[in-house]
């Protein structure tokens, strides 16, 4: 009786299962997973997510109507990125977005059948992730965030809100910025011509965080480059506190760590290129191949001053630099 019992369950379970696919099918209804270097309630990501709907939204795309996006944070873990690549991979959705290095490259691993769409990855060729920029080949294509030559205008910037500056470090996780080594390469070409001391300050926890600000701080002259890594960007709060409390000048790549209280911030709109990578997942859905988009740069960048926090530093932002800046905060 309980076998006949059973076996009733899984007969009315999977009827249950191929309706449900049936209505799927018949209201168009499509999938399309997103994988974010960041945990659910960080403002950062829940900008990202509001763009993105917002892109597919102008695309005709509407959430539950006839698509659904599903969501997972992983707070820049790499075990946690890993895991969910791999179910993300296995629930078999249309499409997959990926937003950064570490999440791109997880993907990359876990299929190489399902599109992906990736956005804010550094360097996709040197990283082995497409063939090339105008013919990824594969299953993978998107939108790149850091031009190195963006990664001179840093050390230029630091020097110009803070001309005292002389010695300038890197800081960034190696484990989930695999591509330091050639933001090393670009600072080195640039600390020439601006007489700078460069070094590298690689961290794995908070605690060689502030081992690593607190040993830069002691030399006169100091300034920090926070590198677009997912593990700083989620310890974003400790570096900028420190950084402040060590009266210590810091760039960032992303517009929502000056608003937070960061120095200064100079990068690509993250919120624009996250939006602009929605038009690659409607282009997918519709029939077109990741192999044959090219990959795309960005086209807004942002200088954002803090000048309170400025003010903290006692530092006074030339008047040429405030009127270059896209945002100044009070």
């Amino acid at each position: 009786m309980r076998r006949r019992k059973f076996i009733a369950l899984l007969v009315g379970a999977a009827a249950g299962w191929t309706l449900a696919s049936c209505t799927q099918q018949a209201t168009g209804m499509r999938r399309v997973a997103f994988l974010h270097p960041y945990l659910e309630n960080d403002s950062e990501v829940l900008t990202r997510v509001i763009a993105f709907r917002k892109g597919l939204e102008a695309l005709g795309w509407i959430e539950n109507r006839n698509i659904r996006i599903e969501h997972r944070y992983t707070g820049g873990d790499l075990g946690r990125i890993r895991a969910y690549a791999t179910e993300l991979v296995h629930s078999a959705p249309d499409v997959i977005v990926g937003s950064g290095t570490p999440i791109t490259a997880a993907l990359k691993e876990a299929t190489s059948t399902i599109p992906i769409v990736f956005n804010l990855v550094n360097d996709p060729v040197g990283q082995g992730f497409v063939t090339s920029l105008s013919r990824p080949g594969g299953n993978i294509t998107g939108f790149t965030f850091i031009d190195f030559l963006l990664i001179g205008k840093w050390m230029e910037m630091i020097k110009e809100i803070a001309p005292g500056v002389r010695h300038v470090a890197l800081i960034f996780n190696p484990d989930t910025t695999p591509f330091y080594p050639a933001f090393l390469r670009e600072l080195e070409a640039a600390r020439t011509s601006l007489a700078l001391e460069l070094s590298a300050s690689p961290v794995h926890d908070e605690a060689e965080v502030e081992a690593a600000i607190t040993a830069l701080a002691r030399e006169p002259g100091g300034a920090l480059i926070v590198a677009p890594d997912a593990f700083i960007n989620n310890h974003r709060r400790a570096v900028i506190t420190l950084t402040e409390r060590r009266r210590l000048p810091a760039i960032y790549g992303f517009r929502q760590f000056a608003a937070e209280g960061a120095l200064i911030s100079y990068g690509p709109n993250t919120a624009d290129i996250v939006r602009r990578s929605a038009g690659y997942v409607d282009r997918v859905l519709k029939g077109e191949r990741p192999a044959d988009l090219p990959v795309q740069a960005p086209t807004k960048y942002e200088l954002v001053i803090n000048l309170k926090t400025a003010k903290a530093l006692g530092i006074a932002p030339a008047p040429e630099l405030l009127a270059r800046a896209a945002g100044v905060i009070q």
